[in-house]
C-alpha cells in the first residue's frame, strides 16, 4: 500500500480544504496533520523548512515538499493521473489549458473578493474583530462582476472548463461554501440560475461532503 501523503493545516482553511478535496477526488491516501497557528507552530523552523512563508497548507509526498494549494492540486492530478477522477485536470493539452484558464480566473478574479468577504463576514465576528463595511461593499461589487461572467459561461457549459467537473470547479468550493452557508451573501449565487445550478452540483460531490464533515470533526484525520 502506498505511503499516505501528508497535509499540514486545519481543514477549516480554504487552501487546506482545496487540497483535501483534490486528494479525495483522486483516491490518494493522506494524513492530515494539525498545525496550531494560535500557538505559532506555523512559524517554527521545522515547519518553515517545508512552508517557507509560514502558511497552510504544507504538503509532503515522501521526499517531496510543496506549498500553495493550487500547485499541490496540479501535482496530485499529474502524479496520480491513472486513479480516481482521471479527468480532474484534463487528459490532453487543450483540456488542461481550459482548466488552467479558469483556475487562473478563480485565483486572480474570484478568490480575492470572496476571501475578503469570507474573512469579514464569517471569521471576523468569531474573532471579535470589527467588520470593515467599506471593504465589504467594495468586494461585494467585485464579486458581483465575476459571478456575472460565470453566469454567462455556465449558460454555455455545464462546468467552467467544459462538460465535466474539474479542478477549475473544485477550487471554488472552499470560499463559496463559507459565503453560501456562513454569511448573508448566499443570494449572490442563488439569484443567478446557472451559477446556482453549478454550485448545487459541485457542492454535492461526495469528496466535498467529506471535507465539510472534516471541518466539523476533531483532528487529526486520515483517509
Amino acid at each position: 500500500m502506498a505511503t499516505p501523503v501528508k497535509v499540514y493545516g486545519p481543514p477549516v482553511s480554504a487552501a487546506v480544504s482545496r487540497v483535501l478535496a483534490c486528494l479525495l477526488e483522486k483516491d490518494v491516501p493522506f494524513q492530515l496533520l494539525p498545525v496550531n497557528m494560535a500557538k505559532g507552530e506555523h512559524k517554527k523552523p521545522d515547519y518553515l523548512n517545508i512552508q517557507p512563508f509560514g502558511q497552510v497548507p504544507a504538503f509532503q509526498d515522501e521526499s517531496i515538499t510543496l506549498f500553495e494549494s493550487r500547485a499541490i492540486s496540479r501535482y496530485i492530478c499529474d502524479k496520480y493521473a491513472n486513479q480516481g477522477n482521471k479527468g480532474l485536470y484534463g487528459t490532453n493539452p487543450l483540456e488542461k489549458a481550459s482548466i488552467d484558464q479558469w483556475l487562473e480566473a478563480e485565483g486572480q478574479n474570484f478568490n480575492p473578493p470572496s476571501a475578503v468577504l469570507v474573512f469579514q463576514l464569517a471569521f471576523a465576528p468569531r474573532m471579535k474583530i470589527k467588520q470593515d463595511e467599506s471593504l465589504i461593499k467594495q468586494n461585494d461589487a467585485k464579486l458581483v462582476k465575476v459571478l456575472d461572467v460565470y453566469e454567462k459561461r455556465l449558460k454555455e457549459s455545464r462546468y467552467l472548463a467544459g462538460d465535466d467537473f474539474t479542478l477549475a470547479d473544485l477550487s471554488h468550493l472552499p470560499n463559496t461554501q463559507y459565503l453560501v452557508n456562513g454569511t448573508d451573501k448566499e443570494e449572490l449565487f442563488t439569484s443567478r440560475k446557472n451559477v446556482e445550478r453549478w454550485w448545487g452540483e459541485i457542492s454535492s460531490r461526495e469528496s466535498w461532503k467529506k471535507v465539510v464533515e472534516m471541518q466539523t470533526s476533531p483532528p487529526p484525520r486520515s483517509a
